[in-house]
């Protein structure tokens, strides 16, 4: 039976090593690579085994001051292997999908696991958590994207935005991207079930001049469909009008203010608070919210909700990275943390079960009672700081001290005063947390982690 197996693998293995084109109608291919893989480690000795197989294709193409800079065409293949014996793991990879390859991945895998330390919270998760029934998510939407096409596209992306105003006067480049992948994920219980997915994106990064001050800025959009990708010229002309607003930004002398985070930065404040209650952070206690399931971390009128199964949707999946079932999960329910975001392992270690996050979260949405729109946000902050952009890594996991350069603009009255920079706002993530006044109804989709912008009522601003 094995051997039957491995001869139609091998031919579809060559299949793989010489067909160029990565479509859903190859998934049947990696399925049988997956099952060649779990038949040779059950055929030496593993008890339990999981085997990840991919292939991957993309174009990518950008521009600078109308030349082209970079055309990169794109095609990988991986197949991965954990064996278990007994509580005993091992590893092995390869980008080789030939079956001798194969065969010595697996035979690698096995070596290692008979070295290894026992776990016992290792192994593959429970049967009864795997994905069964696999829904249609839409994720794959292919752009039949020629080189000479794609740089059009970034060319009139770039132009569009060099053309709003004289003061554009350079640029770090307009790029377009296509990629397309199928994944197979199998495992010894019995799971085996494939994805084709694609993501294309557009960007555009200019800088504005005037008077001898040089400000940047840039806009992007991301979408599974190209066809729901933003009109190409109007990301040109957007990152253009966001480096025009900063000309002439200022600095602040050190002060206590509100802050307001755009969209697109008040999505890192969310991805910190996910890193504290991921379970590795939980059972490793290097959290600032170690053990705070039950608690309220946010102010009552704060939900956080995983939508894993939107179609469309740039973070969906029908199952996680170990095959168990995705679902709808309320994480936060007024402002209370339900639960953490955990994978068979560190579900174990906790003594918990997994909650299908092997790998992270699906389509995460912040929401409130209320989301006023941003002219509603600007006149309840009145005075304070509207960050639309953060540097440096200065946050802490395990106090939750956070310290950011920061850059956006000073509102004063309800209204935008003048453009800001060189300063840094600094808090603690568990203070700003409680402290959120508003979340607004500008939510940014262009991710896994959806919010609009968020007020917190006080933090210091660190400047001249």
């Amino acid at each position: 039976m094995v051997g039957g197996c491995e001869s139609r693998g091998a031919r579809l293995l060559q299949l793989c090593l010489t067909d160029t084109a990565v479509d859903e109608s190859r998934i049947p291919e990696l399925e049988e690579i997956v099952r060649l893989a779990l038949a040779e480690a059950r055929r030496r000795g593993a008890a339990e085994c999981e085997v990840d197989a991919s292939l991957n294709q993309g174009i990518a193409a950008s521009v600078r001051l109308g030349e082209v800079d970079t055309v990169e065409y794109q095609r990988d293949r991986g197949l991965g292997i954990t064996v278990y014996f007994g509580k005993r793991k091992g590893s092995a990879s390869t980008a080789d999908l030939a079956p001798a390859a194969v065969r010595d991945m697996v035979e690698k895998a096995c070596s290692i696991a008979r070295y290894t330390a026992e776990d016992n919270c290792a192994g593959l998760p429970d049967a009864d958590a795997l994905a069964r029934d696999i829904p249609d998510l839409d994720l794959d939407h292919p752009w039949t994207l020629a080189p000479d096409e794609a740089i059009e596209l970034a060319l009139a992306c770039e132009e569009a935005g060099r053309a709003v105003d004289a003061r554009v006067t350079n640029s770090e480049g307009a790029s377009v991207t296509s990629q397309r992948d199928l994944r197979v994920h199998g495992n010894s219980l019995g799971f085996l079930a494939g994805v084709a997915s694609t993501s294309h994106s557009v960007s555009c990064v200019l800088l504005a001049e005037q008077d001898e001050d040089m400000q940047r800025d840039y806009w992007y959009s991301t979408a599974r469909d190209h066809e729901d990708l933003e009109d190409i010229e109007s990301i040109g002309r957007r990152a253009a009008a966001r480096a025009l607003a900063r000309l002439h930004a200022r600095k602040l002398a050190t002060r206590h203010a509100a802050v307001l985070f755009a969209p697109e930065m008040a999505r890192g404040l969310f991805a910190h608070f996910l890193g504290a209650i991921r379970g590795s952070s939980q059972y490793r206690k290097s959290s600032f919210l170690l053990g705070a399931a039950g608690e309220a971390i946010f102010p009552s009128f704060l939900q956080m909700q995983e939508r894993p199964h939107i179609r469309k949707g740039l973070a969906s999946s029908p199952f996680d990275d170990e095959g168990v079932a995705t679902r709808d999960r309320e994480l936060v329910r007024a402002g209370v943390l339900q639960g953490y975001v955990l994978g068979s392992y560190s579900a174990r270690k906790l003594g918990l079960k997994t909650t299908g996050n092997a790998g992270g979260v699906h389509n995460l949405r912040v929401s409130s009672s209320h989301a006023p729109p941003f002219n509603e946000l600007l006149a309840r902050m009145r005075t304070g700081l509207l960050v639309t952009e953060l540097m440096g890594q200065g946050v802490n996991g395990v106090t939750g001290d956070y310290s950011r350069g920061a850059s956006g603009f000073w509102v004063e009255d309800g209204a935008i005063a003048f453009p800001v920079h060189e300063v840094t706002i600094a808090g603690n993530l568990r203070t700003m947390y409680q402290q959120i006044l508003a979340v607004g109804a500008d939510v940014d989709e262009r991710g896994g982690l959806h919010t609009g912008s968020v007020l917190v009522e006080d933090m210091t601003i660190a400047g001249d």
